[in-house]
C-alpha cells in the first residue's frame, strides 16, 4: 500500500477486477448520453489491465471508491482511466488521485503525464485544464473523437 496524504492507495490484484469494472460502470454511466456510447473504461477488461498496467485503487476491497489505470509508455506516463464512485464525487478524491498520478510519474522518472478524453466531455477537459493539462492533439480512437492532453511533472 502507498500513501499520499490521507489517501491510501493499493495495487489491484486479479480478485479486484469485478469491483473495478463495477466502479467504472458507475463512475462513467452519466457520460453515455453525452457521447452517444459507453466510455472506454466501461467496456475494459480489468483482468487484462491489472495484468499489463498499473491499476491502483482506494477504499475497501470489493467496494473501491476510486481507481486509476496508469500505463508506462516510452516517454510518459499515460493516465488511461481515473474513476471516482458517484457517492464520493465532489469530495476531492479525484484531485488526490490526480496528485497520486503526478507523484507516481515523478517516482518513475517521467517528466510528462498524458491522458485522452472524449471531445464531448467538456467538463472533464475543463477540470484537467484547471489542473495544468493542456490540449496537445485531437484524433480518432476507434469511432470516438478524443483530445490528448499533457502536463509536465
Amino acid at each position: 500500500m502507498t500513501r499520499t496524504g490521507a489517501l491510501h492507495m493499493q495495487r489491484a490484484g486479479p480478485s479486484d477486477a469485478p469491483a473495478l469494472a463495477d466502479l467504472a460502470n458507475r463512475a462513467y454511466r452519466d457520460w453515455i448520453d453525452v457521447i452517444g456510447s459507453k466510455p472506454q473504461p466501461m467496456g475494459a477488461d480489468y483482468d487484462d489491465l491489472i495484468d499489463k498496467d498499473e491499476v491502483w485503487m482506494t477504499g475497501p476491497r470489493g467496494m473501491p471508491e476510486g481507481s486509476l489505470v496508469l500505463r508506462q509508455e516510452d516517454d510518459h506516463l499515460l493516465l488511461w482511466s481515473i474513476a471516482v464512485s458517484p457517492g464520493t464525487q465532489g469530495t476531492g478524491l479525484g484531485n488526490r488521485l490526480l496528485d497520486f498520478t503526478l507523484a507516481r510519474a515523478r517516482n518513475l522518472s517521467f517528466s510528462e503525464v498524458r491522458l485522452f478524453t472524449n471531445m464531448k466531455m467538456q467538463s472533464n477537459r475543463d477540470w484537467y485544464a484547471r489542473k495544468g493539462f493542456r490540449e496537445a492533439e485531437r484524433k480518432m480512437i476507434g469511432t470516438k473523437h478524443v483530445v490528448i492532453m499533457t502536463r509536465s511533472v
